[in-house]
């Protein structure tokens, strides 16, 4: 019994002994060195545009490789746009989000390093945003769905290398404004961002999509930087448009409901 009571001693001291692990700290304030080793990544500050007529063309040269249910849905989507019917996939204020934001848009981008993390800003709808996390964080293990999905990053010399899951299933894979696929889940992007010359970036891309796509899709989407300050980035506020400045019964100023038809136009008033 002695022998037994000192190896329970000698095992609760131990026990005792051992230092409590440290929780992870999920954003460290940044030192002076991190502020630093941004000087030494490329230089991708201005404003962004997207290349729209190299977006059209690559829906006509490389087409996703489409199950026969996706083929069928974007071959009527194209037959309608053509007959000026385009089916409306970006509506009721909800983002373009991943990967359609990269693929089909056609507003200006700006992009931010900070210790730890890039951001994307998006012009147009308010809802453009993404965090690219390149703090060395891995993906969550259950990451909660959103429209740009769970991303991180790492360089490879002047090469951001980015990969995203954890997109909602209703998030298109877009070949234009009227032609997409819900990539209804478990899809997964890579993409590898990098300067072709001083004022182009391209992002190359790879798409998994399982529930669409028979094989991963690799497309690039080239973008051009606007660095005169008459091309900063401007406000855009998501149904501004359905709203009319007016005044209230006690004269403050407020917005008001401005009626439009069902398919979306305002009607002007008597």
């Amino acid at each position: 019994m002695r022998y037994l009571a000192l190896l329970v001693l000698i095992s609760t001291s131990v026990w005792a002994a051992e230092p409590e692990k440290e929780k992870p700290v999920i954003n460290p304030p940044p030192s002076a060195k991190d502020w630093a080793d941004l000087a030494k990544l490329p230089d991708w500050s201005g404003v962004w545009n997207p290349k729209i007529t190299d977006q059209d063309m690559q829906a006509k040269a490389n087409m996703p490789p489409w199950n026969e249910k996706a083929a069928a849905l974007v071959k009527h989507q194209l037959a309608e746009e053509r007959a000026g019917r385009p089916p409306p996939l970006f509506v009721n204020c909800l983002p373009e989000a991943m990967p359609a934001w990269m693929l089909v848009t056609h507003n200006a981008m700006e992009i931010l390093f900070t210790p730890g993390r890039v951001t994307l800003l998006g012009e147009s709808d308010g809802n453009r945003l993404r965090r690219i996390y390149t703090d060395g964080r891995p993906h969550p293990d259950d990451p909660d769905p959103t429209f740009h999905g769970h991303s991180i990053g790492h360089w490879e010399g002047d090469t951001l290398v980015v990969d995203t899951v954890g997109v909602v299933p209703q998030a298109y894979i877009a070949i234009s404004e009227a032609a997409g696929v819900p990539n209804n889940g478990d899809m997964h992007i890579t993409e590898r961002m990098h300067l072709a010359s001083k004022d182009v970036l391209h992002v190359e891309l790879e798409i998994t999509a399982p529930k669409v796509l028979t094989k991963p899709w690799k497309t690039t989407r080239i973008y051009f930087r606007q660095r005169a300050r008459k091309f900063d980035i401007v406000e855009g506020v998501c149904l501004e448009g359905y709203f009319a400045p007016s005044t209230d019964k006690d004269g403050n100023a407020i917005f008001v409901p401005v009626q439009h038809d069902v398919g979306g136009n305002r009607i002007p008033p008597k």
